[in-house]
């Protein structure tokens, strides 16, 4: 099932998912090494991993966002959810496209405004700038921290659903069934 159903994701809207998941807590543990890196060479190291991921989450934010908007549907909202669990589950989802939008806009326009690229991507005896002295850094840092604090919240709704109302959600971002 590639498509999702009324009461479930299918395959291609949970692998995005669960991927991007994954990508996006290495980016933030990388980010946040990043940041508090002293050494030049793990900095430079940290972001050659860091920024071809986070090219990567943002290759499957828009596959994302053009799989619902034009291929599939998702499923109806949890049933007995009160309109209100709904309506902020909603507005969770749209803050994390706008913060992973914004995380990727403010690393490029870092990236840009630093001329970093030739000290993280290897030319010999390049320096690599204080990140801190560009605009962009100051929204980064603050997207990465709302967006640890997006990503606790989300969790913790996901178990709250699955352990406490018991109504099995998890289950409807996984495979199979």
């Amino acid at each position: 099932m590639l498509k999702s159903r009324p009461d479930r994701y299918g395959a291609i809207a949970v692998s995005i998912h669960w991927l991007s998941a994954v990508l996006i807590l290495a980016l933030l543990g990388s980010g946040f090494r990043a940041a508090n890196a002293v050494d030049a060479v793990t900095k430079a190291g940290l972001l050659r991993f860091h920024i071809p991921v986070a090219v990567i989450v943002l290759l499957l934010t828009a596959l994302r966002l053009v799989w619902w908007w034009r291929f599939d549907r998702k499923p109806a909202p949890v049933k007995a959810s009160p309109r209100w669990q709904a309506r902020l589950a909603r507005f969770v989802h749209v803050a994390f496209y706008v913060f992973i939008l914004g995380m990727v806009a403010s690393g490029i326009g870092m990236m840009i405004l630093s001329g970093a690229a030739p000290a993280v991507f290897g030319t010999p005896g390049a320096m690599l700038p204080d990140f801190t002295a560009y605009p962009p850094r100051g929204p980064h840092g603050l997207g990465a921290l709302l967006l640890v604090g997006l990503l606790v919240f989300h969790a913790g709704a996901a178990l709250f659903h699955q352990l406490v109302r018991g109504d099995h959600l998890l289950r409807r971002m996984w495979y199979g069934g």
